[in-house]
């Protein structure tokens, strides 16, 4: 499980990040606004963390922001207590909304709830044409079933999780395959060939575009 932190209280994150690791969680920090909306929308979260008070983009325009990319939960951790507050979070697009000073016991509890209703509800992904059924391990284009092999079904997976953003060599080494360094291969790029060819076979627009320079992108929308 993997948790964007962001929190410009140095002590109280390092804290968290120590808690969580002990129940087996990932947690990335950042202190300001801008560089949480950045690896937000740049990169998979399985629940965000949000201060109201941040430096640089303030926790209320962060959501927003986020919420204009994608649906990852969101909780508040604020000393932000009123309700008008607590209202304008919540309308921003924030899922909870938990003051300061917490439990953590809590503000676990709150997370597990979060995600639980998440992953019940995203079991089925979409893009485009494409469809993918992820209790019954299928995919279709444009109703038509196509066969994959598991490690394509993955790497599919992923770039349906980020459709319309551009994702990274990195980062589909990290998360595809869980390498965390160059293996110096193209196994990143033979896997992409052959998911086009499957995903193409029956003649339909080619879904994965190649962002030079960065890496690839599974348009929304084709």
């Amino acid at each position: 499980m993997r948790l964007l932190l962001t929190e410009d209280d140095a002590e109280l994150a390092q804290s968290l990040i120590a808690r969580f690791g002990a129940q087996g969680y990932e947690v990335v920090h950042v202190g300001d606004g801008l560089r949480g909306l950045q690896l937000a929308t740049g990169e998979h979260f399985d629940a965000i963390i949000v201060d109201r008070m941040l430096p640089g983009l303030d926790g209320l325009e962060l959501v927003k922001a986020i919420r204009r990319h994608q649906a990852t939960p969101i909780i508040y951790l604020t000393t932000m207590s009123g309700i008008d507050d607590r209202v304008r979070g919540l309308e921003a697009g924030g899922d909870d909304y938990l003051i300061k000073p917490f439990a953590f016991e809590e503000l676990l509890a709150r997370i597990r709830a979060l995600t639980r209703r998440t992953a019940a509800a995203a079991t089925r992904l979409r893009a485009g044409s494409i469809e993918m059924d992820l209790v019954q391990r299928t995919v279709r284009r444009h109703g038509q079933p196509v066969e994959l092999l598991p490690q394509e079904f993955r790497l599919l997976e992923y770039l349906l999780r980020n459709a319309d953003r551009a994702v990274t060599r990195k980062m589909l080494l990290e998360n595809v395959w869980d390498i965390h360094f160059d293996p110096h291969t193209s196994v990143v790029e033979s896997h992409i060939s052959r998911l086009r060819s499957r995903l193409n076979a029956q003649g339909a627009a080619d879904a994965i575009q190649t962002v030079r320079g960065t890496g690839y992108r599974l348009l929304g929308s084709h």
